[in-house]
């Protein structure tokens, strides 16, 4: 954690979740989630728990770690069958800390990523809940979302191009990008799809931001909309596939965070293929060039990060180069492009 509530701070949030009504004003915060985006804590009065999260300190790149954006697509979403956190509170940036914030509520469950939390015998529900999962997104995609009041959030025209686009413009330097990134950026754009649909897109969807009730072996609550626009459906498809891992397979870091969706019961990726065409009517058949998109959008990110670190100013979760290269080498082997 690069960032903790001062003593000062923390009394500030205590009376400006104590004005709106959200607790009481004495609170206490714990840091939660594996902190390497937006920061997040839980927040408590001693009776009642909230979560709060806010941006990692800056510079950041344009766009990004944008909280409010996040509370807004929540807000949207509330009354439709994604299950999502209540928006409780925002707070511009200035108005309670120097960055944004948003106050949500505490949604009880289990964040799923090393093991499941169940008998490890229990086959019939590791299938069901990533069933749920796999149906959660689906019915994110088929939510009409400019009657959720979405309408002008995003840019949903040549949707893949702009993609493609604004991941070199992250790790572009006087020389363009790195010349690792060369083989699997020229196959996408050789390759490059016209935009299946669109629907809203949550850009970061995988086992490890949800919070899953293991009782019942089903999706409670999905988190972290801070990347959140209106896309290609099958972005999100292909990127949830890049972040699910195989048996057999190279593991690459965002899969590492839901290796335990390797334990028996789960189904594999052919099967969430299926239930997902099955839910949605697309046709899936192009979706390596997404999950191919995704491990270059991931390998781009971990070295805009990785250079952070570097530079005094990032998470050390990042030092290693091997994980931008990790993606890449998974990128290239879903295209068929040689190392």
């Amino acid at each position: 954690m690069m960032w903790a509530w001062s003593a000062n701070e923390l009394e500030a949030l205590g009376r400006f979740l104590s004005d709106r009504g959200v607790c009481d004003a004495v609170v206490t915060a714990t840091a939660i989630g594996d902190g390497h985006s937006n920061l997040t804590f839980l927040v408590s009065d001693g009776h009642s728990r909230i979560v709060v999260r806010r941006p990692p300190p800056p510079p950041l790149p344009t766009g990004a770690n944008d909280v409010l954006r996040e509370a807004r697509f929540m807000t949207a979403l509330a009354d439709t069958d994604v299950p999502v956190p209540r928006v409780l509170a925002t707070a511009a940036a200035g108005d309670l800390l120097d960055v944004p914030v948003v106050v949500m509520e505490f949604v009880d469950g289990a964040v799923i990523t090393e093991e499941t939390p169940a008998a490890s015998d229990d086959v019939a529900l590791r299938r069901r809940i990533g069933e749920s999962l796999v149906d959660t997104l689906a019915a994110l995609h088929t939510v009409r979302w400019r009657d959720a009041g979405l309408d002008g959030i995003g840019k949903p025209e040549r949707f893949n191009e702009r993609q493609l686009r604004l991941v070199r413009s992250l790790i572009s330097t006087g020389d363009g990008v790195p010349p690792s990134f060369a083989d699997l950026g020229q196959w996408l754009d050789a390759h490059l799809p016209a935009e299946s649909g669109t629907s809203v897109v949550h850009n970061d969807f995988r086992i490890g931001n949800t919070v899953v009730d293991v009782t019942e072996g089903k999706i409670a609550a999905v988190l972290d909309w801070e990347l959140a626009s209106i896309g290609d459906p099958l972005a999100d498809l292909g990127y949830l596939l890049a972040c699910y891992p195989a048996a057999g397979e190279p593991i690459v870091p965002t899969a590492a965070m839901g290796t335990a969706l390797l334990e028996s019961g789960y189904p594999d990726r052919t099967a969430l293929l299926d239930r997902y065409a099955d839910r949605t009517g697309a046709d899936v058949s192009g979706v390596n060039w997404y999950a191919a998109l995704a491990m270059y959008k991931l390998a781009a990110l971990y070295e805009y990060s990785h250079r952070r670190f570097n530079n005094g100013v990032g998470d050390p979760y990042y030092a290693d180069p091997q994980l931008v290269a990790s993606f890449l080498e998974a990128g290239e082997v879903l295209t068929g492009v040689e190392a």
